[in-house]
């Protein structure tokens, strides 16, 4: 009889190689209002223009499900308080979604109650977290506002799309499964400048100053851009990445081609595909239509080359 294997067995492999070939490449086709309240304009214009892929664990992916799981368990938790939640917009059928921006910035809502114990003819938008002990200490301490200005930000332009003035924060500890429960009031200039941020990162050609220039600094040590913004990584070939492209109300428009892009097209960029100078770690030294030659930050030249060829038109 074969011994048994030692840990990490092949089946637990398995299910963490199932989760990471179903991943994507985490590019989203709008700026989030989860992830507005960055403290660092580059990283979300690195977002918004895709310049880095999202390559996670299994073990990582299966977490985030746990949390995607638990918002199920928090709404039947507050309606067996005899409030009335509806995920879902009736109208729809679908979550309930805000959009800003022509389309390029916004959010899906968790939810939205009526009949809350603290309030009850007051309609609040629905935030669930799941948090580490650490995390959730944190939290319990300080409350949702300084605690996770991330996640207080997300609510304000919730409620400042939705037109509602309440929002309930309800979070669970993933290691006691104990609850914060927590109600936030409406800040319209809060909002207003969350939404003029958006739009600054959104309509900006290039990316706005980093948040430190110091690339062991900790905001940017844990980033997902800290290749590319610090370590002179290169950015995904994406439509989002090329200087043809642009972002305009109602999509993005390649001057390349004088036409449209449509979401699935921008992953797969064309043979044209020029690099956005900012995101090659190098100085322009020439330029020409379908060609930009950089010396690069290590000495070298490098040639961004686009020329259409018969193997290759664009």
């Amino acid at each position: 009889m074969a011994d048994l294997p030692a840990a990490p067995t092949p089946t637990l492999s398995a299910i963490h190689a199932s989760y990471e070939a179903r991943q994507g490449d985490g590019f989203r086709d709008h700026l989030g209002a989860s992830i507005i309240g960055k403290s660092c304009a580059r990283a979300l214009w690195y977002d918004f223009r895709w310049a880095t892929p999202s390559h996670h664990s299994g073990r990582l992916l299966r977490l985030f499900e746990t949390g995607q799981l638990e918002e199920d368990r928090m709404v039947r938790n507050l309606r067996a308080t005899g409030a009335t939640v509806l995920e879902v917009d009736p109208d729809t059928g679908r979550q309930f979604r805000v959009e800003d921006h022509g389309g390029h910035f916004g959010g899906s809502l968790d939810g939205v109650a009526l009949g809350l114990l603290e309030a009850p003819k007051t309609w609040h938008v629905l935030e669930f977290k799941t948090h580490s002990a650490k995390s959730f200490a944190d939290l319990t301490a300080k409350g949702v506002v300084l605690s996770k200005p991330q996640h207080a930000a997300q609510m304000q332009v919730y409620m400042h799309l939705t037109g509602i003035t309440r929002a309930l924060y309800m979070a669970v500890c993933k290691n006691t499964d104990a609850l914060h429960v927590e109600r936030i009031e409406a800040d319209g200039a809060m909002a207003e400048r969350l939404l003029e941020k958006a739009n600054r990162v959104i309509f900006a050609q290039h990316p706005p100053a980093r948040i430190s220039e110091d690339p062991a600094w900790f905001e940017c040590r844990f980033c997902d851009h800290h290749a590319a913004c610090h370590e002179g990584g290169g950015a995904a070939v994406t439509c989002r990445s090329c200087l043809h492209s642009t972002a305009l109300h109602g999509g993005w428009h390649c001057a390349r081609h004088e036409r449209m892009l449509a979401p699935a097209e921008q992953r797969a960029a064309c043979n044209c595909h020029l690099f956005i100078p900012d995101l090659v770690p190098g100085e322009v030294v020439d330029a020409a239509e379908d060609i930009v030659t950089y010396h690069m930050a290590d000495g070298s030249t490098w040639e961004n080359d686009a020329r259409p060829t018969e193997d290759a038109p664009c």
